[in-house]
């Protein structure tokens, strides 16, 4: 244990590792350069905390930045000391997370610091899919310091002191901090897509500690299994009423309604997130229509359409759990892809992306249609068609083109209301039912919502031992 620890950042370090479990590494480093008075005793351990410990028994890498030294700049050595940092997780295959509190790259040491913090963004992008990588923000992240949580996995902010920007609010033109914060957790955790979770110090190094001890230490070693204590065939009564708020629907599903979502703030229309289901971590998406809070009152509703930040919401998770071979579980539940200026600018390009990391990836993939699933957003919602193992269906669901009395009302144009009624119900049986899915092989087997749980913990049993190639190639451009 380093006496280092007493320090704020080696506080946090105390307080997110198991008791007693951190080992500093690199205590005796200081910087090296002397220009501009800058002397070694002006920065002890040259402002980062570097060392490892365990949380839950799970051996991960950490770095904290000590704004008490030289207000947590980036110089060459401390630069250095997180990039060793990674070498070393990557030879023992472990996460690394990183506690930033930093007031951007040194000044005195100039193109020394830069090239050493280069070397950083470099072990990242190497690192990216090996071991999974967590940033915590609990002062300011600027500048090329915003970078890195771009290039982790998940990334958690302090709601009142964490800032994260890459030009600060005063230099944009038109803007002025006190019109409109862009630094702020509010303003990045419903913008940028890039932040999984806000709250107080406390509460994000819980939340990291849970989530770290939901995910696999690395891309080979999955050891996220735990003994499940929930009754595998439990029924899950009432399950359809939580057909809007997906979030309480998954939580309904996982062992002992535990749900862990990521990036709730962002693309609300999608939610995603990781649970355990017979005690293996599965990740989770699904379309939301409605937002429910902890009394039970709607506190958003929405149109049941895909948003384009919903979109690339969902490829980004679905990448990252391909990478760690962790299987997916989705809720189908669109009537097709939200139809607005804002959204149309990068629509295509992310349905594109989010089809792409359904089609491409490899690990088992469940799908369970609870509702709507027309047009091309449910093709895009790892449906059979694009890859998915097993769909699942529930009673009364409707897959098909469009709602049937538009389908009746494009087909029979100026009929009068009596036909396009009959002609709806019509389009409704023939074309729109789930039993019309289900006779042409779109859905492998129609359920009971009730009975959810047990039927899609029986397909990623089944599904365990998949194996899947893909065309060989360096890879993919979208």
């Amino acid at each position: 244990m380093s006496n280092a620890t007493q320090s704020l950042a080696g506080t946090r370090i105390t307080s997110l590792l198991d008791a007693n479990s951190f080992v500093e590494i690199g205590k005796s480093v200081t910087a090296r350069a002397t220009d501009f008075n800058m002397t070694a005793e002006k920065a002890p351990s040259d402002g980062v905390i570097t060392g490892y410990g365990v949380i839950d028994g799970n051996l991960v890498y950490v770095y904290s930045q000590d704004a008490s030294v030289l207000n947590g700049t980036v110089g060459e050595m401390h630069a250095k000391k997180i990039s060793r940092l990674y070498d070393m997780a990557m030879k023992t295959g472990a996460p690394v997370i990183g506690l930033v509190d930093c007031a951007g790259l040194r000044l005195q040491e100039a193109t020394d610091a830069l090239e050493a913090f280069g070397e950083i963004y470099l072990k990242t992008v190497l690192a990216s899919g090996v071991i999974p990588q967590i940033t915590g923000i609990f002062g300011t992240c600027g500048g090329g310091m915003a970078v890195i949580p771009a290039l982790t996995d998940f990334t958690f902010v302090e709601g009142s002191k964490g800032k994260m920007f890459v030009n600060s609010p005063n230099a944009l033109q038109g803007n002025h901090i006190s019109k409109c914060d862009t630094s702020d957790a509010k303003f990045q955790s419903e913008e940028t897509g890039l932040i999984d979770g806000v709250g107080t110090e406390e509460e994000i190094l819980g939340q990291i500690r849970e989530l770290v001890s939901l995910l696999p230490s690395n891309f080979e070693d999955n050891d996220s299994y735990v003994e499940c204590t929930d009754d595998l065939n439990r029924v899950c009564e009432n399950l359809e009423n939580c057909v809007g708020d997906t979030g309480i629907a998954l939580s309904q599903i996982a062992d002992n309604g535990e749900f862990f979502e990521t990036k709730a703030n962002y693309g609300k229309d999608i939610v995603t997130g990781f649970m355990r289901l017979n005690g293996a971590t599965v990740g989770a998406v699904a379309n939301r229509s409605e937002i429910y809070d902890a009394d039970g009152n709607k506190t958003e509703e929405m149109d049941g359409s895909l948003s384009s930040r919903g979109a690339r919401k969902a490829a980004d998770f679905v990448k990252f759990c391909d990478a760690f071979e962790i299987p997916v579980l989705t809720l189908t539940n669109v009537n097709g892809f939200k139809a607005d200026l804002c959204n149309e600018k990068m629509m295509a390009k992310s349905v594109g992306a989010m089809v792409s990391a359904f089609a491409g990836a490899t690990v088992p993939k469940v799908n369970v249609i609870i509702g709507k699933a027309f047009g091309n957003a449910y093709i895009a919602m790892n449906s059979k068609a694009i890859g998915a193992d097993m769909v699942y269906a529930w009673e009364g669901a409707q897959i098909g083109m469009m709602d049937a009395s538009l389908a009746a009302k494009i087909m029979y144009a100026g009929s009068d209301a009596a036909t396009i009624n009959e002609k709806a119900a019509e389009y409704r049986e023939l074309q729109s039912s789930v039993d019309s899915a289900a006779a042409r092989g779109y859905v492998d087997t129609i359920i009971s919502p009730a009975d959810t749980r047990k039927y899609v913990i029986g397909a990623f049993e089944m599904l365990f031992t998949k194996r899947e190639e893909r065309p060989a190639k360096k890879h993919g451009t979208v």
